[in-house]
């Protein structure tokens, strides 16, 4: 399973030893605004190059808004600024019909696309007509409205030899990243510091001190 980041603020893209390889960075309007840059083609372009800089192989970005002119100026721009950079671009759309014309246009483009947001059987299989990439389930919220996300996320899973992958967004505890591995996810993406929390654990850490006990009884019982 794929592990990507959802941040868009490139200080915290760095993570400790204990992690696997990152694959890539996920951003959205919001935490673009949350890491102090502007959602504009400049604050993009200054991703991407930060994406470069930082030698994060996959950046997925999301479109501020639904208007094919302004998508279609954007890729113009974004394109050859991540082939530059060395960095492979994925558009994020919302998983919405509204989104369907911008779609085609990055599409068109030839840009792998994610569909974000999805919440429902039906989106899924619209998404998967649409001829999409990826889907993002925020998982984490789905749980918080009650919903029963695990037959949602194993559809995921079986359209995934459609060519349709899922990554999995909104983890919020280390059990439910357990089961999205069990399951057969293509891809996670986690908060850094909810990661970087998870590169040890107290238990681990507990029977660490139990071992360095017992070697110090073991050599003064020897002697």
């Amino acid at each position: 399973m794929k592990l990507y980041l959802d941040c868009a603020d490139a200080r915290q893209w760095t993570l400790p030893a204990g992690c696997p390889t990152v694959q890539g960075v996920t951003t959205n309007p919001t935490l673009v605004m949350q890491a102090g840059l502007p959602v504009s083609l400049p604050g993009y372009l200054q991703l991407v190059a930060q994406a470069g800089e930082a030698k994060i192989s996959e950046l997925m970005l999301q479109l501020p808004r639904a208007d094919v002119g302004e998508a279609a100026q954007w890729l113009e721009v974004l394109l050859p600024a991540a082939v530059q950079a060395r960095v492979r671009l994925t558009v994020k759309l919302p998983c919405h019909p509204d989104w369907q014309p911008v779609l085609r246009e990055v599409q068109a483009w030839g840009v792998p696309t994610l569909l974000t947001g999805l919440s429902n059987p039906m989106q899924l299989l619209w998404a998967r007509a649409q001829g999409a990439h990826f889907v993002a389930p925020y998982v984490g919220r789905l749980q918080a409205e009650g919903r029963d996300v695990w037959s949602l996320i194993e559809a995921c899973v079986a359209v995934q030899a459609d060519g349709l992958h899922l990554l999995a967004a909104s983890i919020k505890s280390a059990d439910v990243l357990s089961r999205l591995i069990a399951c057969g996810a293509h891809a996670v993406t986690l908060r850094p510091e909810f990661a970087a929390e998870l590169a040890t654990d107290p238990l681990t850490l507990a029977a660490m001190a139990q071992f360095d006990r017992d070697v110090v009884t073991s050599h003064s019982a020897a002697l």
